[in-house]
């Protein structure tokens, strides 16, 4: 609600609206009602989008949806971006969870201020990043608008929700910092992107059923370049995926990877596509 009433004063007329309804509990009908009414009353075009999650990990099925839903709509419309409503508690939350689990720095970057989603074709902007939760709920208790409360959020059998209430305990943290660390994070990703890019043709050649790929002195560099041809072969690798194969080529062997054959000749890493399986 807080990203709807600050667009109303910063650029009225000029952006539409779209809530996602993910079916998964029985209030969040109402929840896009409200949405739309507060949408209505200020003369906003807004469309409630209904989606289906598939079964899994229930939160990281959602975000799936959600988007898809919403890029397909942003394209329909003819819109040049989609705005999401994260804010730096969100950023601070996420770097941390990450941070747990061992990410690397793109995943340590966090969620990016602006970014291409090429899987969506469309720009995803954050404008939101630097203000608090608690700031938010304040513009919309100024502006005397109801807003959702979404049960979830206290759910504790969400990793998220868990830190969440920890670093309530922690009042000596301090999300925006941690959130401006994701952000220089996220340059440092870029800069590497861009690096890796440059490095690539002097790195990789083409064979006549895959790739040679010479690595060079830097890690972070092999990793990144390894992970651009895997997905030139029409893989999807993740990067546990990229990891594990790097693991493997770096101490001489090879294998089946995201569909990709790996083997290593003369210090050199040759890249073919996965041949198909046999049917017994």
């Amino acid at each position: 609600m807080a990203m709807l009433l600050l667009a109303c004063e910063a650029i009225p007329g000029q952006f539409e609206v779209a809530t996602v309804d993910h079916g998964l509990r029985p209030e969040a009908r109402d929840e896009c009602a409200l949405v739309a009414a507060a949408c209505a009353e200020r003369g906003v075009p807004c469309e409630v989008l209904a989606v289906e999650v598939g079964v899994g990990n229930v939160q990281a099925m959602a975000r799936e949806a959600r988007y898809a839903a919403l890029a397909d709509w942003a394209n329909r419309q003819q819109c040049a971006a989609i705005a999401t409503a994260h804010h730096a508690d969100d950023q601070a939350e996420t770097l941390l969870m990450r941070l747990n689990r061992g990410s690397g720095v793109a995943g340590l970057a966090g969620v990016r201020a602006a970014q291409y989603r090429d899987d969506l074709a469309l720009a995803i902007i954050r404008p939101l990043l630097a203000f608090r939760r608690a700031e938010l709920a304040q513009v919309a208790a100024d502006a005397g608008q109801a807003v959702a409360r979404d049960p979830s959020n206290a759910d504790d059998r969400f990793d998220r929700v868990r830190l969440r209430q920890a670093m309530a305990d922690c009042d000596w943290l301090v999300p925006q910092a941690i959130a401006r660390s994701a952000g220089n994070l996220a340059e440092a990703y870029e800069a590497l992107t861009v690096f890796a890019a440059q490095s690539r043709p002097q790195m990789v050649s083409k064979t006549a059923d895959g790739y040679l790929m010479q690595p060079g002195p830097l890690r972070e560099v092999n990793r990144r370049v390894l992970a651009m041809v895997m997905q030139e072969m029409g893989g999807k690798p993740r990067g546990d995926d990229v990891a594990r194969l790097l693991d493997r080529l770096e101490n001489g062997g090879g294998g089946n990877v995201a569909g990709v054959l790996a083997t290593v000749a003369s210090g050199k890493w040759l890249l073919r596509p996965e041949p198909p399986r046999r049917e017994s």
